[in-house]
């Protein structure tokens, strides 16, 4: 009996015995379309969601093709964070323990003693992973020797270029050898990537895989009105009652979640916190402390949105909508995750009405409730008094359409021309009555 339907590409023994031990069955989509290009050394472009397999699609075809009797480096795979670059790394780790020869990776990220990574480099690694500026580092000091490889992927790409990582990722293709196949992988293409991909890629296959819906059908989407409240101590309000296995605040920027942080602090939350601003020690630390439960809240930017992966969230509250919407989806799949359910709540003013309006227009549904005196109550459609405006308009518009004005005008023409629009009109929201209730 067929054990995995991976046989197919007609993998490594031990990749083969990898894929059983980690539980996989059926490629996904992207590591269906992605692979056999791979395995041909076609560069190509991968656009598809979190959580879709991406990871897997490149690993696998790098394992197959890495030669552990050439003793240089033959893969280099960049990540915008140090927590990514990590996971990616154990990833490849749980393969390559099933390999009769040794298959040397290496993870370099900063915040770690380069002086001992260039050490250890007397022996050049098969697989580098690692974020951009220490790799390049690491090149830039002639410790780690790029020439030969020839894979390179770039991770998250979209991300790397928000955090001011693509200079990097550049020089270090420019180091690498020009019949190098590179494979882009990123949830959106920005145009500002689109220079970058045109240098190094010439005619790659474009793959894009369609979300199969925005956000997993397992996410509740809730809208809660600020109104005249003070916006923190709803927000406390909102995490004490749900009391959850583990919620992630979003903020937009590094100052307003220490804000926040500090606020929940004082009103006796134990709270963690995750941006950009940490030193490495203290992310370190912080995600230590995540992995054995210490926090039950944590208040973090968009960092954790995508860059780390935090298992066990079952809230996520926007306390601001970001600027970018597609991170609200990015924001809200860090909860109902692997079959789990999870709620994405979000406080709103009517300043916010033109994103939820766009964010209801991408796919997503909006519960509308509130938590008055410590208990939850539902809420009218927000949109109802535009949706009554729409209809009372349709119908004043219809009513006009059908009387018409008299050939020959009598006088109280008017009169009667008014009155029959108003018997109209109470036929069309007798009608609309009928349909609503």
């Amino acid at each position: 009996m067929e054990k995995h339907r991976f046989s197919q590409y007609g993998f490594r023994p031990f990749i083969n015995k990898g894929i059983e031990a980690l539980g996989f069955y059926e490629p996904t989509e992207i590591q269906t379309k992605m692979i056999p290009l791979m395995l041909k050394g076609e560069s190509s472009i991968g656009q598809s969601q979190t959580g879709t397999g991406k990871t897997h699609s490149y690993i696998l075809p790098i394992l197959e093709k890495i030669n552990p009797m050439q003793k240089e480096v033959q893969a280099v795979i960049t990540a915008p964070t140090r927590e990514l670059a990590q996971q990616i790394y154990q990833e490849i780790l749980k393969l390559t323990k099933f390999s009769e020869e040794e298959i040397m990776t290496k993870c370099y990220i900063g915040g770690t003693d380069k002086q001992r990574d260039i050490e250890k480099l007397k022996n050049q690694p098969h697989i580098v992973v690692g974020t951009p500026g220490r790799i390049c580092d690491l090149i830039k000091e002639q410790a780690l020797f790029v020439h030969k490889a020839t894979i390179f992927i770039v991770d998250e790409a979209d991300l790397l270029l928000d955090m001011g990582f693509l200079s990097e990722v550049d020089q270090i293709a420019g180091r690498m050898p020009k019949d190098l196949s590179i494979y882009v992988f990123s949830a959106t293409i920005p145009e500002k990537l689109k220079p970058f991909l045109k240098k190094y890629m010439e005619n790659p296959k474009y793959i894009r895989i369609q979300p199969k819906q925005i956000s997993a059908e397992n996410i509740e989407h809730i809208l809660i009105p600020l109104k005249s409240r003070e916006k923190t101590t709803l927000l406390y309000q909102l995490l004490t009652s749900y009391n959850p296995y583990l919620a992630v605040v979003f903020t937009n920027t590094k100052q307003k979640a220490d804000e926040i942080a500090d606020e929940l602090i004082e009103k006796g939350l134990k709270v963690g916190r995750l941006h950009g601003d940490l030193s490495p020690r203290e992310r370190k630390k912080m995600m230590k402390q995540i992995r054995d439960l210490d926090y039950q809240y944590i208040v973090a930017t968009d960092l954790a949105a995508r860059g780390i992966d935090i298992e066990g969230v079952s809230h996520v509250i926007n306390y601001e909508l970001p600027r970018d919407l597609d991170f609200y989806v990015h924001r809200a799949g860090r909860t109902a995750r692997a079959g789990s359910s999870g709620i994405c709540t979000t406080i709103y003013t009517p300043s916010d009405d033109d994103a939820l309006i766009q964010l209801e227009k991408m796919g997503i549904s909006f519960g509308h409730q509130d938590i008055q005196n410590g208990d939850w109550v539902q809420l009218k459609d927000r949109n109802r008094r535009k949706k009554r405006e729409k209809v009372i308009d349709e119908i004043e518009q219809k009513a006009k359409g059908q009387v018409r004005k008299p050939t020959k005008v009598k006088p109280g023409y008017k009169k009667k021309m008014k009155q029959q629009i108003e018997q109209i009109k109470k036929r069309e929201r007798r009608i609309q009555n009928k349909k609503q209730k």
